[in-house]
């Protein structure tokens, strides 16, 4: 099936490591122009290099989500490199696990800072020229954590939920002009190598030496597809809906983690 990509601009943020890297290669594979939007310049020019190699055209800019000077700065450059702005992904995030009433409130805010602002900051800097071209796809990730809850992630899973009722009330309010907004949900998606990530991405902390293959094994049982996820799995479900094969979706919140949730 033709998505219709090559030639499309995209914007990843995020997009050196694990699942963000998969959106990247895979729009790529599409012919698509893409910026990564990532702190790891050393990565995120690694992931360009990638994704040139597989057709597409890519560049690497360092973008703190957190910062809304450094976010603007990303979008003018990469609409000065490439004209137009027709995609945003928003992929950063992540989170260290912690009992809520373990959490030192740097943490907390740092989370907060990281999943929310950085979603708010970066969906704000593209609609000027998205709702002035009358055309743009928004699609940011979320987690089952938000939907549904989740164990030692309590502040995560409120910025995510923050997303998916945010994401609603933006669909509402930009679908006149001519944008779509949805979200996607990951299950638990390990990256499978070290190389697939950065040095500033969090499977680089405690999270690396929480999944031996033996816990890997023990997660996977509490999925009804008996593994856990590849960023590839998630990567497909965010390029469809970047698409216009998908023109008539918006507003949806679509979970890909193998069964993990049934809402």
């Amino acid at each position: 099936m033709d998505l219709y990509l090559a030639g499309k601009t995209v914007i990843v943020t995020g997009g050196g490591s694990n699942i963000g890297r998969s959106i990247v290669l895979t729009f790529a594979a599409e012919g698509a122009n893409i910026v990564i939007a990532d702190m790891d310049a050393v990565q995120g020019q690694k992931v360009a290099r990638e994704a040139d190699d597989l057709g597409g055209k890519a560049i690497a800019i360092k973008t703190d989500v957190t910062n809304l000077e450094s976010v603007a700065d990303m979008v003018k450059k990469s609409l000065d490199e490439f004209g137009k702005l027709d995609v945003l992904v928003n992929n950063v995030g992540g989170t260290i696990d912690q009992l809520f009433m373990e959490k030192p409130r740097a943490d907390m805010e740092k989370d907060v800072k990281l999943n929310f602002w950085g979603f708010i900051n970066t969906t704000r800097a593209v609609l000027d020229h998205m709702t002035e071209q009358k055309y743009g796809k928004i699609i940011s990730i979320g987690s089952d954590a938000g939907k549904m809850g989740e164990y030692r992630e309590a502040v995560y899973a409120g910025c995510k939920g923050g997303i998916i009722a945010m994401s609603k009330s933006l669909a509402r309010e930009l679908g006149r002009y001519g944008i779509n907004v949805n979200v996607v949900c990951p299950g638990l998606t390990v990256p499978d190598s070290p190389e697939q990530t950065g040095e500033l991405s969090m499977w680089k902390g405690p999270m690396a030496q929480a999944f031996t293959p033996e816990l890997r094994e023990k997660a996977a049982r509490a999925y009804p597809l008996r593994r856990i996820g590849k960023p590839e799995d998630v990567a497909s479900m965010v390029v469809f809906l970047a698409s216009d094969r998908a023109s008539f979706i918006t507003g949806q919140t679509i979970s890909v983690s193998g069964g993990y949730t049934m809402m």
